[in-house]
């Protein structure tokens, strides 16, 4: 069977294909019956499915993480492609190359990873660079971060997107830090390490799920612990800026209503925040626009961000726009227009023009 990639599955197509169960419940609708609600994926991206009939036989038959041969249609529902499933068994995937079902970075991992150590290596901190360096070359973080997603299904979720971001924001703190004049190493530092315990938040299979860890602790928690443990293997580390490194950490979701700890107190950690926000939004704006099927300059509603997106880009004129055909009309500059000048009505004009006026 030739094998269709999800991202070029398009609307009213039959389709016969092998997909990885990335989601599977079974749901109820309005008038009490049961059906299927389902996420097929491959290394290109996901579509939701949905089948109306035998919801519970194919819950149970079609776990989450197995394989399965899939024939249906492709529709097209409130501007999203939805796959109506027909028939759907389980595959053997020791026939399959994993690889297809793999959604990577379009970047090198250990360039990416370079990357990220030269930028450390600028940094002035003495103390900061050799916290930093440390844990980025722990061989257990350097596998896990190099393969990492950052969210389980919307923030960075494919594999190295944790790396990714991480590399986004520690650009965007070497740059930002200058702009307004703040201490760069620290905001690197919290750029770098602030999600980084997310290698312990989520699992790193091909269907990412919350570990027990991540569920019960967290990565802002985690990241606390990471900084402690590597920065108690460096002599006379300072206590002031152990401090102030862990206020970024916890601090860095900005808002108590969004699960930070804390809020942030300091220039240092009002940048880091601003910055992780920055980068996890831009992206979300690029995957939507990506990834909709709508026709014209407007997406679909999307639900995480509260709002359609215009998805062309915008008009750019690198000249003038021209007169039938001809140049633009240049503005003579050699000499002036010549303007009207009223003259202005003297004391005696004035009071000749409202002797007869009465109140």
């Amino acid at each position: 069977m030739e094998r269709l990639k999800v991202k070029d599955l398009v609307p009213k197509q039959e389709v016969k294909s092998i997909f990885l169960v990335k989601y599977i419940a079974v749901a109820e609708a309005r008038d009490g019956k049961k059906y299927l609600n389902i996420v097929l994926a491959d290394g290109t991206g996901d579509i939701e499915g949905r089948s109306w009939s035998k919801a519970e036989d194919i819950f149970e038959s079609c776990p989450k993480g197995s394989f399965v041969s899939v024939a249906g249609k492709v529709n097209l529902f409130q501007g999203r492609k939805q796959f109506i499933v027909q028939n759907i068994h389980t595959v053997d995937k020791a026939e399959l190359d994993m690889s297809e079902f793999i959604h990577k970075s379009d970047r090198s991992e250990e360039d990416m990873y370079d990357e990220l150590l030269g930028i450390v290596s600028e940094l002035k901190d003495v103390y900061i660079k050799e916290l930093l360096h440390s844990m980025l070359t722990d061989q257990e973080i350097a596998r896990r971060v190099k393969k990492w997603q950052a969210g389980k299904s919307i923030h960075h979720a494919y594999q190295s997107g944790l790396l990714e971001h991480i590399l986004s924001c520690a650009n965007l703190a070497m740059s930002l830090s200058n702009v307004y004049g703040v201490n760069q190493s620290y905001v690197v530092a919290g750029a770098i390490v602030h999600d980084i315990c997310k290698i312990y938040e989520l699992t790193g299979d091909m269907n990412v799920e919350y570990t027990e860890e991540g569920k019960l602790v967290g990565h802002l928690v985690k990241g606390v612990e990471l900084l402690d443990r590597f920065a108690y293997r460096i002599k006379d580390f300072p206590y002031q800026m152990k401090l102030h490194l862990k206020h970024i950490l916890l601090s860095h979701h900005g808002e108590y209503a969004y699960g930070s700890p804390k809020i942030p107190q300091t220039s240092e950690a009002m940048l880091v925040h601003l910055i992780d926000l920055m980068d996890s939004k831009m992206h979300s704006f690029e995957t939507v626009k990506r990834n909709d099927n709508n026709s014209g300059h407007w997406t679909g509603f999307v639900k995480h961000l509260d709002r359609i997106i215009f998805k062309d880009e915008l008009p750019t004129y690198t000249e003038f726009i021209s007169n039938d055909g001809g140049e633009r009309e240049k503005e003579k500059t050699d000499k002036p227009k010549s303007k009207k000048i009223e003259s202005k009505p003297t004391k005696g004009a004035l009071a000749d023009a409202l002797k007869d006026f009465k109140v």
